[in-house]
C-alpha cells in the first residue's frame, strides 16, 4: 500500500515507518521537523519507496497535496501535554491538524488510523481502562488536560467524518512508549530523562511524591499494534488501547534505571519535585490499560518486558549521545 505519515521524523513515526518500508509498503513521509530529528529517519531516508515533506499538518492545501494517492494516512504529529508553556499550541495544532488529515482522508478515500492518548481517560478511577470507559477530565483552568481534551475532540472528529463521509477510520489510545529515536527530553517521556539523569550521575526528578503508577510499552510493540490495525479490515471503525498492561510506579521506575544504569551497588538519587513548580496542575495517579479488545481482533500481544525494554533503549541513548557530542 501507499501510506501517509504524519510526524514520520519522531519516535514513533520513524520506527513505523521502517517496519512499513520492510513489509514492503512505499512511504509518504509528512514533519515539520520541529520535533522529529533528521538522525531518526537516516536509515531509509535513501530508500526509493520514501519520500520526506517537511510540511506543517496545518497547512491544509499542502496536506491535501502531498497525500494523494494514499491508501492509509497514519497521523502521528501532535503537540503534547503543557507543562513549560500555555496550552494554545497543543489545541490548536492537534485539532487543526486532525481536520486536515481527516479532509485529504475524504478527498482520496484513504483510511485513517490516528493516535489518541490514553491520558484522555484522565481522573477515571476505574481500572483497568477499556475503550468505552469514561473519560474524566479535570478542571480549564489546569492546562495538562488541554493534550487529552485536544486528543478527545480528534476522536469525536474523526468518527464523525466517518459517520459523514464513510471513511474508515481508527483510534489508537497509547500507553507510555518508550525506546530508540524517542525524544531526551520530558517531551518523549519520564524514562528519557531519567536515563539520562542516570548515565550524568546526577539527581533523578520526581514530580509530586513519585508514586503515581504508569504502564510501558516497549516501540516494537507499539508498531506491531499500529501496523495490524493499518492491515486489518476489522480494526476499522473502532477505538483500541494499545500498550502494556505491567503497572510500575514513577519512583520504581527510576530506581530501576539507576540500578540499570549505574550497577546494583549504586544508591540511587532521587529528588522530588513539587507540582507547585508547573503553576496549578493535576497528575494521573495510575494509569493501566485494559487490551482485551486489541487481543480479540488483532491478535495484538505486548512481547517486551520493561527491563529488557530498558536495556535496548538504554543502549540506544549511550550510541546517541556519543554521536550528539561527537
Amino acid at each position: 500500500m501507499k501510506i501517509s505519515i504524519t510526524g514520520v521524523a519522531g519516535f514513533i513515526g520513524s520506527n513505523l515507518c521502517s517496519a512499513l518500508l520492510q513489509r514492503g509498503h512505499s512511504v509518504i513521509g509528512i514533519d515539520n521537523m520541529s520535533q522529529g530529528e533528521y538522525e531518526n529517519i537516516a536509515d531509509f531516508r535513501d530508500n526509493p519507496a520514501f519520500e520526506l515533506h517537511e510540511v506543517d499538518v496545518r497547512d491544509e492545501n499542502a496536506i491535501l497535496e502531498i497525500t494523494t494517492g494514499s491508501d492509509v494516512i497514519v497521523h502521528l504529529a501532535a503537540f503534547k501535554i503543557p507543562r513549560y508553556s500555555d496550552s494554545l499550541d497543543t489545541l490548536l495544532i492537534n485539532s487543526r491538524g486532525a481536520e486536515n488529515i481527516a479532509k485529504a482522508a475524504v478527498k482520496h478515500n484513504a483510511k485513517v488510523v490516528a493516535a489518541s492518548t490514553s491520558d484522555v481517560y484522565g481522573k477515571n478511577r476505574d481500572l483497568p481502562f477499556r475503550e468505552d470507559s469514561d473519560l474524566v477530565i479535570g478542571a480549564p483552568d489546569v492546562k495538562r488536560w488541554a493534550y487529552a481534551i485536544s486528543k478527545m475532540f480528534d476522536e469525536q472528529l474523526f468518527f464523525g467524518y466517518h459517520e459523514r463521509y464513510g471513511i474508515d477510520i481508527v483510534m489508537l489510545r497509547f500507553f507510555g512508549g518508550y525506546g530508540p529515536n524517542q525524544n531526551l527530553t520530558w517531551w518523549g517521556g519520564p524514562q528519557s530523562v531519567f536515563i539520562e539523569k542516570a548515565l550524568e550521575n546526577e539527581e533523578i526528578p520526581l514530580h509530586g511524591d513519585g508514586q503515581q503508577t504508569r504502564s510501558f510499552t516497549y516501540i516494537s510493540d507499539h508498531v506491531n499494534g499500529i501496523v495490524r490495525t493499518i492491515e486489518m479490515p476489522e480494526a476499522n471503525n473502532l477505538v483500541f488501547n494499545i500498550g502494556n498492561t505491567y503497572e510500575i510506579t514513577i519512583e520504581d521506575l527510576a530506581k530501576l534505571i539507576w540500578r540499570l544504569v549505574r550497577g546494583e551497588d549504586d544508591k540511587p538519587k532521587i529528588k522530588l519535585i513539587p507540582y507547585e513548580t508547573f503553576g496549578k496542575y493535576e497528575d494521573v495517579r495510575r494509569r493501566i490499560p485494559d487490551i482485551t479488545r486489541a487481543r480479540e481482533i488483532l491478535g495484538f500481544e505486548p512481547k517486551v518486558d520493561l527491563e529488557e525494554g530498558l536495556k535496548k533503549t538504554i543502549a540506544w541513548q549511550i550510541e546517541r549521545r556519543k554521536k550528539n557530542n561527537a
